[in-house]
């Protein structure tokens, strides 16, 4: 996929942000690494969470303004953006003023993914991260090209009907908010 958008958008002369360089990630000699997915806090002109999945040797990007949810069957808006480069998946720091994207940005959460459908109005994944995990889904709002739903989906119970967690997780314990933890 294409950077020309991202790059258009940005002068790398005065942006720390990364410049796209060409990918590493794939070697035929090894298995294809996890895909990763990051949630980056940005304190541009209005706070929102930048919501970024490893596909097709980009980030695909989607600003959140209320955060990701947590809790499950939560709705919240996710309006796609530009790809980014697949650099930014490390990227922290401050955007000077004048500049596309202006503000503080800052890793939220980080992770890996396993993909469990795909077509154009809808992504499906399970995130393996520090505060976001189990089953997501993006689903593109109809008649909106930008304006998709992120929800997280219901974990699926045990065949004795108890609940399912996540490794290391606990029944009762309340999950983080995007305005709360490091």
């Amino acid at each position: 996929m294409t950077l020309d958008e991202y790059r258009r958008k940005r002068d790398f002369r005065k942006s720390p942000e990364p410049a796209p360089k060409p990918s590493s990630r794939t070697s035929s000699s090894s298995p294809p690494p996890k895909p990763r997915f990051v949630v980056q806090e940005h304190h541009a002109s209005h706070l929102h969470w930048d919501f970024r999945l490893e596909m097709d040797g980009v980030l695909r990007s989607w600003a959140v303004p209320k955060g990701p949810p947590l809790e499950p069957g939560v709705r919240r808006l996710a309006v796609q953006t530009e790809d980014h480069p697949l650099e930014y998946i490390d990227f922290e720091g401050v955007i000077p003023p004048g500049q596309y994207g202006a503000g503080t940005v800052r890793i939220w959460d980080r992770g890996t993914y396993e993909l469990v459908k795909r077509t154009p109005d809808e992504i499906e994944v399970v995130l393996h991260g520090q505060k976001l995990q189990g089953p997501y889904v993006l689903v593109r709002m109809k008649n909106r090209e930008k304006d998709w739903l992120l929800l997280k989906r219901a974990r699926p119970e045990h065949p004795d009907g108890s609940p399912s967690h996540a490794p290391g997780e606990e029944a009762g314990n309340q999950p983080l908010t995007p305005n709360e933890g490091g």
